[in-house]
């Protein structure tokens, strides 16, 4: 068995995820061979799964979206580096119930990756997802050399909001290493930097921006780009249009920028961590998610590892909290079968308090199945 699941989020971490349905396939089969793989796709819970495929785990000291000082992690194995935009400026950076959609920063990303590249970094995967931030990457490049300056010639204010006021941009001093490292984009999310599917239309409301807020980010995010037409020349209008640009509040405009090539974050993290060698012995893959639904079939890790295995004829199952797609999509997405936790115990709460003892019980079932 390879099981090859990302988190449950808000009930267990993909580490916790592999722990339980092993322990559950165990109670049917108690020397079965198990590797367990967690996964992610770009967004948070990034670095854990590098650390729990081998890689190793760095602190940094770094600033957070609202500029507290708080300490991020980044992985490391070799001279590749998977770092991940919300360990500094992600959602769970922010204290409980508080939002910032027009001020939170993307400044702390900036230091991660500079961290990386200190570390010696050649490769840099850059996970993205779960952000506080609608800046456009502003403050992850003004940590980076760049500088974004008002009609007084003053910094702009931090986050998407002090955009407005931007009246010149200079990017000359931008870190160089970056033009000699491989820096990969991953994100399951290929929206442009503005617009209808933009980045503060799409997302913005996630963080806490109200209508106004999400026309004002909009339109700083706009005048953001064309100010930097003048610095940077034709491309940057043609990056803010480019998928992926709108991802993680525009930080994938901002990375970009500095030479990023995008691929759809489950893709990247698969190969990152080794899952085409551990799926060559496999019988039978273990995907699954806390809700397996139609964002599920865009770019979601379960998704990712079924049309992997499915291109090397291996059979797939995933174990999910919720499910809330019909058996046909489960099926051209390769998906054989789902255990869903709700199926064990239909009360939703008691389902996200007790995910773990659940799952097991959801694995011996799958073993059951599979197994006897």
């Amino acid at each position: 068995m390879l099981i090859a699941a990302d988190k449950f989020k808000g009930s267990l971490t993909a580490v916790q995820v592999a722990e339980r349905v092993t322990a559950g396939l165990r109670r049917v089969v108690p020397d079965l061979e198990v590797e367990s793989l967690p996964v992610a796709d770009g967004g948070d819970g990034t670095v854990a799964a590098a650390v729990a495929a081998g890689f190793e785990r760095r602190e940094v000291a770094v600033a957070g979206p609202l500029g507290q000082e708080i300490t991020a992690a980044f992985a490391v194995r070799g001279e590749t580096a998977v770092v991940e935009m919300a360990e500094a400026s992600g959602l769970q950076r922010l204290p409980a119930g508080v939002f910032a959609p027009l001020t939170a920063s993307t400044y702390g990303s900036g230091e991660l990756l500079r961290a990386a590249l200190d570390a010696g970094a050649r490769t840099i995967v850059f996970g993205v997802g779960g952000s506080a931030t609608t800046d456009g990457g502003a403050g992850m490049l003004s940590a980076l050399g760049a500088r974004f300056l008002d009609a007084d010639g003053e910094p702009v204010a931090p986050g998407g909001g002090g955009l407005a006021d931007l009246a010149s941009a200079d990017l000359s001093e931008l870190d160089p290493r970056f033009d000699s490292v491989e820096f990969i984009l991953a994100s399951d999310v290929d929206n442009p930097l503005t617009g209808p599917k933009g980045a503060p239309a799409v997302y913005g409301p996630q963080k806490g921006a109200s209508p106004d807020d999400v026309e004002a980010l909009d339109n700083a995010l706009g005048h953001y780009a064309k100010v930097l037409e003048g610095a940077v020349g034709a491309k940057a209008a043609e990056y803010a249009a480019s998928p992926g640009a709108g991802a993680a509040g525009g930080i994938g405009y901002g990375a970009l920028l500095l030479g990023a090539r995008f691929r759809p974050g489950i893709d990247v993290m698969l190969d990152v961590l080794g899952f085409a060698p551990a799926l060559e012995w496999a019988d039978l893959v273990i995907t699954g998610e806390g809700s397996l639904d139609e964002q599920t079939l865009h770019g979601k890790a379960p998704a990712g590892v079924a049309a992997a295995a499915r291109a090397k004829d291996k059979e797939v199952v995933a174990v999910c909290g919720r499910l809330a797609l019909p058996p046909e999509a489960l099926g051209r997405a390769g998906i054989r079968r789902v255990y869903p936790l709700t199926d064990a115990e239909p009360d939703i709460q008691r389902c996200i308090a007790e995910a773990g003892p659940i799952l097991e019980d959801v694995a011996e079932r799958i073993g059951r199945d599979f197994l006897v």
